[in-house]
């Protein structure tokens, strides 16, 4: 071919929008017109024509986007790799282009079927010819960039795209002459930014603001330093030229409505490639499969949103659907992503989401050694609230004290959950990915408004006596089998005047630990001492006189007798919540903040020992129910692993939604008054007949 820059463009003779595939076309339908469109077209083609030389492919009926003909292939030296549409709407243009390409002597490789790739538009050349620069997230796989990297014989660098309106990477990306690069940095993610900083130096690199993106100029073309761009603010057109390049605007809004402009007009058709270039793209992949109720339960949406918000791509290799409610669904997934780290992160989710992957039967988990006390090896693998298994010397073993947020360690053939604070020097830690797999029990309930202990879920009030009733249900079950209950509680259930009937459930043998902070027992100790709560008397509602230091009085009276046990022992104390809890001989623990008063000497205000007597506490339970204390009730769920059935009750929606958010399928948010809750669960329990006395009337103020 002649040493001239040659490029392919197509007539608008059949252009319209016809159709919605991108958000540019939204209202555009029908609204686009083919005479400004042909005029614009033509003032483009002049541009171009007077500096290189321009071809044509003849325009086919039916197929209007072909007028954008840099989403025909990609081509380096004699070689193309033709595009597959990744939307119907396009693919009938494959072979036409396919046809012209090997009329003009072309080599044309095709990628397999189930990889989309639309050509120069998701794959933009170094104008020096070192590397391709190529996009995915909308349109193109990344799965299709270790084809570009073998068949072109270059460096493939992937870049993920992540605003829908700059669906293709020449809408937000634009290499220039001299290693210039003209980009629009808020289109892609974070490791994409990165990776183009570090092949960018600064001095080249010229980032350009939203209200340039919107107008796509960076959809343009550089003939030898003189860029041909749709429109471009006289801010960014001063930096361009400060830069030696010549800026030529010509009008293409017509074209804009279909997501289009300048590039997305051309495809250049010599390009060359700098000798000595590797032939490479770091994608890398794994095979996972996923079995369960995966529509109806929404795993596999989760897995998927796992997949691309995580920064990789998916293909389904096998999906098998369950004939019938009950019967479960398999997925296996080939999962990808362009660098080892981002892989990791994605299979890490999608372990947490019970997937399995295909290799683990065969391999062991790795394990790294501790070398310095409260400090894991950079790569250890994060735990999640479910059961999981660990694969060591050819057995699975089950890992014992499973809870969120910990680490995995072996010891001989015992597996066990620990905080990296625990950790001390030489213990064998689980890293990676390999060897692990988690047992999460299928739910085909989930996200139901109806209580369930095998699906999570939010209730407003209009559902609390039903809920209220299977929780009465529920907790006579545990109670019968010799089961455990922990309650974690706030200083709203004093509040509210749900005190005294905790107090009955825990004279009722319901409560087996309590957890809190110091405010609870501050304020149900001066309930008992005065019949108020911060100063309020809770019969009448009023505040009464003097009563803001009847807290500071309450606690300067336990630290007098040392305890709440010897003010108890001592006669003090005659009622109330932690009154039960020691006549009942039921563990409590109070985990002291910055904020306390005093604090009761009962407080532990040492922060990592009032983790490890939470988590003591919590060890055996069957059902936890958090009342109205939103840091505790968090803190106990993260210690709490699947199969613990989880009940919390607070006033405030966002409480107890991020309690559900926390993804263990046997648990349930109420949203109501902590105080109406307790008194309807006392009520339901005596109509259960189990002969325990009813609430106490609450003391009135002295």
């Amino acid at each position: 071919m002649s040493s001239l820059i040659q490029y392919l463009m197509c007539p608008p003779d059949h252009y319209e929008v016809d159709y919605v595939i991108n958000p540019w076309m939204v209202g555009n339908v029908h609204r686009s017109s083919r005479e400004r469109a042909v005029q614009q077209w033509q003032a483009l083609y002049q541009h171009l024509s007077q500096r290189a030389k321009v071809h044509l492919v003849e325009p086919v009926q039916g197929w209007p986007d072909m007028v954008f003909t840099a989403n025909a292939g990609l081509i380096l030296g004699s070689t193309v790799v033709l595009s597959r549409f990744y939307h119907p709407e396009r693919q009938g243009e494959q072979p036409h282009f396919k046809a012209w390409f090997e009329k003009q002597g072309y080599t044309v490789y095709e990628l397999p079927p189930a990889l989309a790739f639309e050509g120069a538009g998701d794959a933009l050349l170094d104008r020096a010819g070192r590397w391709l620069w190529a996009g995915y997230g909308f349109r193109s796989m990344l799965e299709s960039h270790p084809y570009l990297a073998k068949w072109l014989e270059i460096e493939v660098l992937s870049l993920r795209l992540v605003d829908e309106r700059f669906y293709h990477l020449d809408t937000c990306f634009c290499p220039l002459s001299e290693g210039y690069l003209l980009y629009y940095p808020a289109a892609f993610d974070a490791y994409s930014n990165r990776l183009i900083e570090m092949r960018v130096p600064p001095e080249k690199r010229i980032p350009v603001q939203e209200a340039d993106a919107i107008h796509f100029a960076c959809n343009a073309v550089d003939v030898n330093g003189t860029i041909l761009v749709n429109w471009v603010s006289p801010e960014l057109e001063a930096t361009l030229q400060e830069r030696g390049f010549t800026v030529v605007q010509t009008d293409l809004t017509e074209f804009l409505k279909a997501g289009g402009a300048a590039k997305c007009l051309t495809l250049r058709l010599n390009e060359t490639v700098a000798p000595q270039t590797d032939p490479v793209a770091t994608v890398l992949s794994r095979t996972v499969t996923l079995q369960g109720h995966l529509v109806d339960s929404a795993l596999l949406t989760e897995a998927v949103d796992c997949i691309v918000e995580n920064g990789g791509s998916f293909q389904i290799l096998k999906f098998h659907l369950g004939e019938k409610r009950q019967s479960t669904s398999t997925v296996e997934l080939s999962v990808s992503a362009p660098t080892e780290e981002m892989l990791d992160t994605i299979l890490s989710g999608l372990i947490e989401r019970g997937a399995r992957l295909a290799e683990q039967s065969h391999q062991d988990a790795r394990l790294e050694r501790v070398q310095k006390s409260g400090v894991a090896p950079d790569d250890f693998y994060v735990t999640t609230i479910y059961p999981t298994e660990v694969r060591v010397a050819g057995q699975w073993i089950p890992v014992q004290r499973q809870r969120m947020d910990g680490v995995i360690v072996v010891k001989g053939s015992a597996a066990y959950c620990t905080l990296i604070r625990d950790l001390q020097v030489g213990d064998a830690v689980v890293c990676g990915v390999e060897g692990i797999r988690t047992l999460r029990q299928a739910s085909k309930e989930r996200g139901s408004q109806e209580f369930t202990f095998m699906g999570s879920g939010v209730s407003s009030e209009r559902r609390v006596e039903i809920l209220v009733e299977q929780i009465a249900w529920e907790l006579r079950r545990i109670k019968e089998r010799g089961g455990k209950t922990v309650v974690v509680a706030g200083p709203v259930v004093i509040h509210t005047g749900g005190g005294s009937h905790l107090a009955t459930l825990i004279r009722g043998g319901y409560v087996q630990a309590l957890l809190g902070g110091n405010a609870i027992a501050v304020h149900d100790l001066e309930q008992n001492l005065y019949g108020t709560s911060l100063g309020v008397d809770l019969v009448r509602g009023n505040a009464v006189k003097g009563g803001h230091k009847h807290h500071l009085k309450t606690i300067n009276l336990i630290r007098k007798h040392g305890s709440i046990r010897a003010a108890v022992e001592a006669g003090v104390i005659t009622g109330g919540v932690f009154y039960e809890c020691i006549r009942a001989g039921v563990p409590f623990s109070l985990a002291g903040s910055i904020r306390d008063d005093g604090p009761l000497p009962d407080t532990e205000m040492d922060l990592v020992k009032a983790q490890q007597d939470y988590a003591r506490l919590i060890q055996g339970a069957d059902m936890v129910l958090m009342l109205s204390s939103m840091l505790h009730s968090i803190g106990v769920g993260n210690m709490t692993p699947a199969g613990v059935k989880l009940i919390c009750v607070d006033i405030n929606p966002a409480v107890v939604t991020k309690l559900a958010d926390r993804g263990s399928l046997e648990s349930v948010g109420i949203v109501t008054d902590v105080g109406l809750f307790l008194s309807l669960l006392v009520q339901q329990l005596a109509r259960l007949g189990q002969g325990y006395e009813r609430p106490q009337p609450v003391l009135t103020s002295r």
